[in-house]
């Protein structure tokens, strides 16, 4: 009882603390996750968690409730200050006055400096687009202006500045090219070629490109990237809205918002921040501060882009921007000839690499995806094809995109491991003692076994919210325990003598380890190897059994529980 009320005292304190930062962001205030976490230390873990899908909530839940929330509301639209100025202070700076009124869109066309504001032609999480005339030198362009205008925070102008210089420092016919970066009337803005067309998503809405079209569009789109990340540039936002049609259907990628330099060794992101678009962000980013960013990323983003190009849907959507966060970190997406049975099979071969999990299984760069396309168009053999001997064992032995959840069973699986091996001893020591009471060796293996795997559930509750694949973990676990306590009833009814049933233990553990080797990591095939072996061995030497059970059972846990545990604390000394 008084657990309970423990509980739901600190789940009160949880959801007092988020709703506080989140009023907090709605007010345009920088929120620092870190410092909350230092202050609140026993409920860091999960503020961490719930914070981030706060955050991945907000950012791809659109952009009328962020702006409503960044300014103040008059008839239910968003306003700025200077609109809610007395006539005499817009009559004392009519500029910028007439610059509020254009980007509330209450006066387009209207003139601002050089520029004559036509029409609104985008609008995202970060800024508005619109259709402008540049007086001096007569000439259509696309100005984008930050969103928040006077409200924008200096991480906001500051994110804004740097996507206009990383899309002025890459000069390539499929990246839009800018063409002025400045400020109007304080407000920062930059102007760059307008393409006349229609976004991909806007072609997508109508359905799935042909595969030769969707296969010429994404190469040369994939070019594109790869140029920007041989000036240092990753992308990081690559999405069908963000890559433009012209007239004659050639792609412009553009909307370098969430852009990075990738050397760089600072970043515009906010450790632990989950930045992108989740439809098609790559499971490094959507990881957080866990993920490492590369050119992979916008690999897996391109192949992102390609599937939906293709099946006409994304590769991963869920009912809720979190949802589909979490199918991208946790699922694998359905083959595009199943979402799509028309869909072509090179196409599906050369999708499939670019959203492997694992970064080194997917393209290395995306030059080499542009290749493949590019051979698929001239029906030449592809390099997703080629399924190497040395990469087939890599992949069988390697971790998969499950295996950062051991994190959180590290520490616990080496007070397992000592556990098991205590109960094996004991065993041991009982048998050498002639011990022949079957009930002495089931309150051993039931009732002290089952009492532990309750404290450790609880441990593990406690370290934070509990995980679909560690639910799956842990219903294998318990169905071995299962199995083990039945031995003894079955070595009963079979009138054999205690114990006679013991290597059958590393049968059942050998078979749990084999199939966390198919859902966490390549390593526990291993440790399944050793526990096969280990079940001959103590049949061999009976007298021996429940020590070589124990050790070779306690090392398969607590060699992984040490690796894992010591990643946690690394990556908890690192923020």
């Amino acid at each position: 009882m008084n657990d309970t009320r423990v509980d739901d005292a600190r789940d009160a304190r949880l959801a007092d603390l988020l709703t506080r930062l989140s009023e907090c962001a709605q007010r345009g205030q920088v929120v620092d996750l870190e410092a909350e976490c230092r202050q609140h230390p026993d409920l860091a873990d999960e503020l961490r968690y719930l914070w981030g899908a706060v955050v991945v909530s907000a950012a791809a839940g659109g952009t009328a409730s962020s702006l409503a929330a960044a300014s103040p509301v008059r008839g239910g639209a968003p306003i700025s200050d200077t609109q809610a100025e007395s006539p005499e202070a817009r009559d004392a700076d009519p500029d910028r006055w007439n610059l509020s009124a254009v980007v509330a869109g209450e006066s387009l066309p209207g003139r601002i400096g050089d520029y004559e504001f036509l029409a609104e032609i985008g609008r995202g999480g970060m800024g508005v687009v619109y259709l402008a005339r540049q007086i001096s030198l007569d000439r259509e362009v696309a100005v984008k202006m930050i969103l928040r205008g006077q409200l924008a925070t200096p991480a906001d102008r500051q994110r804004f500045r740097f996507e206009a210089e990383a899309a002025a420092r890459l000069h390539h016919p499929g990246i839009v090219p800018v063409y002025e970066v400045g400020e109007l009337n304080g407000q920062p803005f930059y102007s760059m070629k307008y393409v006349a067309g229609e976004t991909l998503a806007q072609r997508l809405g109508r359905g799935p490109l042909p595969g030769r079209e969707a296969a010429r569009v994404i190469a040369k789109v994939a070019r594109a990237v790869h140029f920007a990340h041989s000036q240092g540039v990753l992308h990081r936002d690559l999405k069908p809205s963000n890559i433009l049609l012209d007239t004659t259907g050639e792609p412009h990628v553009v909307d370098f918002g969430l852009a990075k330099r990738a050397a760089a060794g600072d970043s515009l992101t906010r450790t632990g921040s989950i930045l992108g678009t989740p439809a098609y962000m790559a499971p490094e980013q959507a990881a957080g501060d866990r993920g490492i960013l590369g050119p992979g990323t916008d690999v897996f983003s391109l192949g992102s882009i390609l599937y939906h190009a293709v099946t006409g849907r994304p590769p991963f959507q869920g009912p809720t921007p979190l949802d589909t966060v979490l199918m991208v970190l946790g699922e694998d997406p359905v083959p595009p000839r199943i979402a799509y049975p028309p869909a072509d099979r090179d196409l599906e071969l050369v999708t499939l690499r670019c959203l492997q999990k694992p970064r080194d299984l997917r393209y290395p760069s995306a030059a080499q995806l542009a290749d493949d396309l590019e051979a698929y168009l001239q029906d030449e053999p592809l390099m997703a094809r080629s399924g190497r001997l040395s990469q087939v064992v890599a992949r069988l032995f390697r971790e998969t995109h499950h295996a950062t959840v051991l994190e959180n069973w590290g520490l616990l699986w080496m007070w397992h491991s000592l556990v098991l091996w205590v109960v094996c001893l004991m065993t041991s020591l009982l048998s050498w003692q002639g011990d022949r009471n079957r009930w002495h060796y089931v309150a051993l293996w039931t009732l002290a076994l089952w009492t532990w795997a309750g404290v450790f559930w609880l441990l593990r509750r406690r370290i934070g919210p509990v995980l679909f694949v560690e639910r799956q973990i842990a219903h294998v676990w318990a169905a071995s325990m299962i199995c083990i306590a039945l031995l003894f009833p079955l070595e009963a009814w079979l009138g054999l003598e205690v114990l006679r049933l013991s290597p059958v233990l590393g049968l059942i553990t050998g078979m749990v380890f084999l199939v966390k080797a198919g859902i966490l990591s390549g390593m526990f095939y291993f440790a399944s190897a050793a526990l096969f072996a280990s079940a001959a061995a103590m049949a061999f030497w009976p007298e021996w059994s429940h020590l070589i059970f124990g050790t070779v059972s306690a090392l398969a846990f607590f060699v992984p529980g040490l690796k894992y545990y010591r990643q946690r604390r690394r990556l908890e000394s690192s923020r």
